[in-house]
């Protein structure tokens, strides 16, 4: 498996930054400002759109150390040699998955309560996004929303490491780091923010400071 930190993990909206071009670029000022993996999401855009932009993003990312994650389109992950893919409940499921994949790129599952992460089958996954924690507009088919209080119990019991999904943004990182997240899961904390360096910056340095 390619090694990755979930610390800062970037989800890219074609919304929010522009297009195509708008997060290629986003991509790659904040994973030069922090960032240390970022997930390719798009969920209304045609295949083509989708193979020529993870092109795109590799292009910038590979240089810099950053993984690069698929959102559910397995193939394309495949097509350009992606570091790795995330899937969801009603995705296929992960020993699918992991069969088109292979044993060497990250599988990511997400996961929104107890019984969906006592379900994870420890081998095929490396690791787990939960949340909703907070209200998201980002996400329209998203789970209902968890709380920081529900979270910390779930992180209680993690079975891998877990990052925090769903409406984070500067000032509500830190307690997700202190409650037992490896990291936190962004959209618009960074897309489509007139400063990307700084806002990415700003959340990194916020989640080092939730370890201390």
């Amino acid at each position: 498996m390619k090694p990755f930190d979930l610390s800062l993990y970037l989800v890219l909206d074609p919304d929010l930054c522009g297009g195509p071009q708008g997060m290629v670029d986003t991509a790659r000022i904040a994973a030069e400002n922090g960032a240390t993996i970022v997930q390719l999401r798009a969920p209304n855009w045609k295949k083509r759109q989708w193979l020529e932009t993870a092109f795109a993003l590799k292009a910038v990312l590979d240089p810099l150390g950053v993984p690069l994650i698929i959102n559910d389109h397995i193939d394309v992950a495949i097509a350009v040699d992606a570091a790795g893919v995330h899937i969801g409940q009603a995705d296929l499921p992960p020993d699918a998955t992991r069969r088109l994949i292979g044993p060497d790129k990250i599988l990511g599952l997400s996961t929104s309560n107890a019984a969906q992460m006592a379900d994870v089958p420890l081998g095929l996954v490396d690791y787990l996004g939960v949340g909703p924690v907070y209200p998201t507009g980002t996400k329209l088919d998203a789970s209902p929303v968890i709380g920081l209080d529900e979270f910390g119990q779930l992180m209680r019991a993690k079975p891998l490491p877990v990052v925090a999904i769903g409406g984070i943004k500067h000032g509500t990182a830190a307690p997700l780091i202190r409650a037992g997240a490896d990291g936190v899961a962004v959209v618009s904390a960074i897309c489509g923010q007139a400063d990307i360096a700084g806002a990415t910056g700003h959340l990194f340095i916020e989640i080092t400071g939730g370890r201390t």
